[in-house]
């Protein structure tokens, strides 16, 4: 009697792991293809990956020294992005100057959102692309832009930033700063006018 209970006991977890394992594999196997919404889609040229289905926070707790922003936390973020973030801050910090996230990561849901209000505001999607991008171009998505705020934070980060790696990319967005490691070598891009280029 105890070896029959021992038998199926033992059954039963060898079919409770071939299946675990089954689903493992299955799983791989849609995340290699795409088919899983959160796979992990490589970057090329840079050894991290990002999750651009991974939504960014919604709000945040007032910004310290402007209660019209927020400063969000930098979930979502690549690693490498939040350490230079960080230090971005820290350096801030040192010369008395607040930095908040008023947006950080988005999702492609969010941002889609973003792009949307901005089509109502604006009246048309051709304005819209002036203040928001879709979701396949948006820096926002691949967890490497950051909108700072008060703007005179914004202006800090755009004379001092670079040395870090931050750089502004857009004449109509004083605060707009993107993460690049080679902005650190190579300096700041040339702006662009608006998110579109022209």
């Amino acid at each position: 009697m105890v070896s029959t209970t021992f038998t199926t006991s033992r059954r039963t977890a060898i079919s409770v792991l071939v299946a675990l394992g089954l689903v493992g594999i299955a799983m791989v196997s849609l995340g290699a293809t795409g088919g899983l919404p959160f796979a992990v889609k490589p970057v090329a040229g840079q050894p991290l990956a990002i999750l651009e289905e991974v939504p960014g926070p919604e709000t945040g707790p007032t910004c310290a020294v402007d209660k019209r922003y927020v400063d969000e936390e930098t979930f979502g973020m690549r690693p490498d992005v939040v350490d230079a973030w960080n230090t971005l801050r820290a350096k801030a910090k040192a010369q008395n100057i607040t930095l908040c996230v008023n947006d950080g990561k988005r999702s492609r849901a969010q941002q889609q959102r973003e792009f949307d209000k901005a089509v109502e505001r604006f009246g048309s999607v051709e304005q819209a692309k002036k203040w928001a991008l879709q979701p396949e171009t948006s820096m926002h998505v691949k967890g490497i832009a950051v909108d700072i705020q008060p703007l005179n934070s914004a202006s800090w980060v755009d004379k001092n930033g670079g040395a870090l790696g931050w750089c502004r990319r857009y004449d109509n967005e004083k605060w707009h700063f993107e993460y690049d490691p080679t902005y650190v070598t190579n300096g700041c891009p040339a702006l662009l006018p608006s998110a579109t280029g022209n």
